[in-house]
């Protein structure tokens, strides 16, 4: 089996390159490199453990960590690094060395470290080059096991961020060479999840598993999320394509399921799919016709790519709750606090491609007649309590498509399909019954 790491080493350098390509995003990657709590799940060799004493990432920040193999065998190595340069999320630059129980560096024993983040078309070619004060150090630590110990320390890094995003996951190749990572669970039709902006397959797995007894559920993380990779540049019909892809794998046809925005990137890809899309369930398409609530900015996208271009992510998810979501700013410190916070600035570079999706139907002006040429059964589903701008919504495109049926969920909001999987699923399987038996009778 090929080996997934590459070495490379140059005496007249005294440096050691070992390089991986892990399936993540750099954004995760990095985290999985400088938190705490993610670095002492994985760093050091397969069997050993990892216990982070302290980490202090910026420049003059100290780390100081140990490594013990797990069947006691050996001492107990302590290590302090003190970091010379941070740039998130591309490098780190630090020097790492060997210490006493009392953190006293061990004479000559430093070791200058360079880990890299370059972004791919399949996720992340993560390097670390360790330069050496002479070529026989070098070459003392490649005998000692240097690599093979950087080499299962990068599988166990890989393993362990795949756990805490999902999982493996299976993949398709879409028509650019963009990777699209789905899981797939369940007997039946297929139907195909689309996520709304800055969410992943995550936040439909307990929709997914409600609707596997009746479907083969196909979920997935839309470009640029999750394990998914991304090309640039970003156009809708892309987007399109990776549904097809997935219809490809699902055997030549799927129902679609979407929620806000990801609604509208369902109907896009049935107007454009034709009768590889079978049944369309939307969960309220975000639309803004009337005056129920302010438009979104016209040069929302825009400003949205200047943002991101930046690096100044949380200010693109501020924008994006403000304009998009219509969130008063009192509450906007409140979510701040809250973990998924940081979840949202992980994937904010995807928020103008939703509002691309959007296009010009959040200007508070009537939806074109024209846009979407869709004929199959469709099921657009609104909370009772959700704002009037869903409900006009939902009105309006119903009067647009011909084969609809309208339904309101009690008690429920535009937080379903993360607080109330069970409801939805229920509505699309009784919808889809009686579909199936209006069909036969």
């Amino acid at each position: 089996m090929k080996s997934k790491t590459r070495i490379y080493k140059n005496q007249a350098s005294r440096e050691l390159t070992v390089e991986r390509l892990v399936a993540l995003p750099p954004k995760l990657a990095w985290e999985g490199w400088t938190k705490p709590e993610h670095i002492a799940r994985w760093w050091g060799p397969k069997l050993w453990t990892s216990t982070v004493y302290e980490m202090d990432v910026r420049p003059g920040g100290v780390w100081r960590y140990s490594l013990k193999s797990d069947d006691n065998n050996g001492e107990e190595a302590f290590c302090k690094a003190v970091y010379q340069e941070v740039n998130e999320p591309s490098s780190l630059v630090y020097t790492d060395s060997f210490a006493d129980k009392d953190w006293n560096i061990v004479e000559n024993s430093e070791m200058l470290t360079t880990v890299l983040f370059e972004k791919t078309t399949s996720g992340t070619k993560l390097s670390i080059i360790t330069r050496f004060s002479s070529a026989e150090k070098l070459n003392n630590a490649e005998a000692m096991g240097m690599v093979e110990g950087f080499t299962e320390a990068f599988d166990r890094l890989e393993n362990y961020l795949e756990t805490i995003t999902g999982g493996h996951m299976n993949t398709v190749i879409s028509k650019d060479g963009t990777k699209i990572a789905y899981t797939k669970q369940g007997n039946g039709p297929a139907v195909i999840l689309i996520a709304s902006a800055v969410a992943d397959h995550r936040d439909a797995t307990q929709l997914a598993e409600q609707l596997a007894g009746h479907f083969t559920v196909y979920n997935y993380d839309r470009r640029g999320r999750g394990q998914s990779s991304d090309v640039a540049p970003y156009a809708v019909q892309r987007e399109v394509e990776d549904i097809e892809a997935l219809i490809h794998a699902a055997g030549g046809n799927a129902c679609l399921f979407g929620s806000s925005s990801g609604a509208v990137l369902a109907l896009e890809a049935a107007s454009s799919l034709g009768n590889q899309v079978t049944k369309l369930y939307l969960y309220e398409p975000p639309f803004i016709i009337n005056d129920s609530r302010k438009p979104v900015p016209t040069d929302y996208v825009q400003h949205l790519n200047t943002l991101n271009e930046a690096d100044r992510r949380s200010e693109a998810v501020e924008y994006f709750v403000s304009e998009a979501l219509g969130i008063p700013a009192e509450y906007i410190g409140y979510m701040k606090a809250d973990p998924s916070w940081q979840t949202m600035e992980s994937m904010s570079h995807t928020l103008a491609y939703d509002g691309m999706i959007m296009c010009d139907t959040q200007s508070g002006k009537p939806l074109p007649a024209d846009r979407w040429k869709v004929n199959v059964p469709t099921l657009i589903m609104t909370g009772e309590n959700s704002e009037p701008l869903f409900h006009d919504s939902a009105k309006a495109l119903a009067d647009l498509l011909p084969l609809v049926d309208s339904r309101t969920l009690p008690g429920q909001d535009h937080s379903a399909v993360v607080m109330a999987p069970s409801i939805i699923a229920k509505t699309i399987i009784d919808f889809d019954i009686a579909r199936e038996e209006y069909e036969i009778g």
